[in-house]
């Protein structure tokens, strides 16, 4: 199995990702929109989208983030990743993103704008390759990686999966 991980990183000349596992982009628009992501009235400016591939392997994991922009999740091969969102208020959700749609896996899954969430490769599974498509397009300034002490503070009847799948 590590062959093929290894096949998949070295054939989509994938990279380390800050949050965890490799990525790659592999489409930023050239046109740009001016957007308040921030909620603060000041305008940024940013790509009307951006498109990354994403590899996950067992025992790693994206750690709790959000960003500024709705983020759709692709799947692509390997096994089935769980996306764990925390939403504002409160509510803990994991979603499957896999190929077993009749088993209740989706092929395609939106993560709202600014909602914290983390991913980790289903119980069983070797690895994940899944595509993120980010509008407006993905910028580092927008992305805030979750401080566990903090987020714990805010949810604390989470705090056993915030712990886990924070760094």
């Amino acid at each position: 199995m590590k062959q093929i991980i290894q096949a998949y990183i070295d054939k989509l000349d994938l990279q380390l990702h800050p949050e965890g596992g490799f990525y790659r982009e592999t489409y930023r628009s050239v046109q740009l929109v001016d957007v308040d992501l921030r909620g603060e009235g000041s305008l940024l400016s940013r790509n009307v989208c951006t498109g990354i591939h994403f590899l996950l392997e067992q025992g790693n994991f994206s750690a709790f983030h959000k960003i500024g922009s709705d983020e759709m999740w692709h799947f692509y091969a390997g096994q089935a990743l769980e996306i764990i969102e925390i939403r504002e208020a409160g509510e803990l959700r994991c979603t499957r993103l896999g190929a077993n749609f009749m088993g209740g896996d989706l092929h395609q899954y939106v993560v709202p704008a600014h909602t914290w969430f983390a991913c980790r490769v289903a119980e069983g599974g070797h690895f994940s390759l899944v595509g993120c498509t980010v509008a407006p397009g993905f910028h580092f300034d927008d992305f805030h990686l979750a401080d566990s002490e903090h987020l714990i503070a805010r949810y604390p009847q989470h705090q056993e999966i915030i712990r886990a799948l924070t760094r």
